[in-house]
């Protein structure tokens, strides 16, 4: 399954493409991180952040789109702006037509390290090694998104199967 993972941020949003499955390695397509400048008014922003991410997919055509759920921080703006970067990979994904997950950071640490409550460093050190990376994914966005992409790959057809059974019985 290709993946495109997305780690939502406004002034640096980390994006990954894999191939992945369960029980099987990864393969790393694109990773990196799409920054916009603070000093652009916030609809350029979006509109940029928009343009890169549609690009990536159409580059790419993943199957399934991963986003890092946005959870309330303490700084509003932050989560606002999470939020709405966030919203721009739902778009995309509904323009397209693209299954779309979205995964919490403890769920992502979790498929990552084996714990909901592993350190930053020790999802660098797992992704780097589940992917068969020669040196860490940087900045630490890019690193997150290829644990939600992973994630996505790994544990995303359980749960997509599960929820269709559900629907099923219903």
């Amino acid at each position: 399954m290709r993946v495109l993972g997305i780690d939502p941020g406004l002034t640096r949003c980390g994006v990954a493409v894999i191939n992945g499955a369960p029980g099987q390695s990864v393969e790393v397509l694109h990773i990196g991180v799409v920054t916009t400048s603070p000093e652009l008014e916030l609809a350029q922003r979006l509109n940029e952040l928009y343009s890169e991410l549609d690009h990536l997919v159409g580059l790419h055509q993943p199957e399934f789109i991963a986003i890092e759920r946005v959870f309330s921080q303490h700084n509003v703006r932050s989560a606002m702006a999470t939020a709405q970067a966030a919203g721009v990979g739902l778009l995309i994904a509904g323009q397209r037509g693209i299954p779309v997950a979205m995964h919490t950071p403890t769920e992502v640490k979790a498929a990552v390290t084996g714990s909901g409550r592993a350190e930053k460093a020790q999802v660098t050190m797992m992704v780097t090694k589940i992917a068969k990376l020669s040196k860490p994914p940087k900045p630490a966005d890019a690193a997150d998104a290829l644990a939600i992409a992973i994630t996505q790959a790994w544990r995303g057809t359980a749960h997509r199967k599960l929820a269709q059974a559900l629907r099923a019985a219903q």
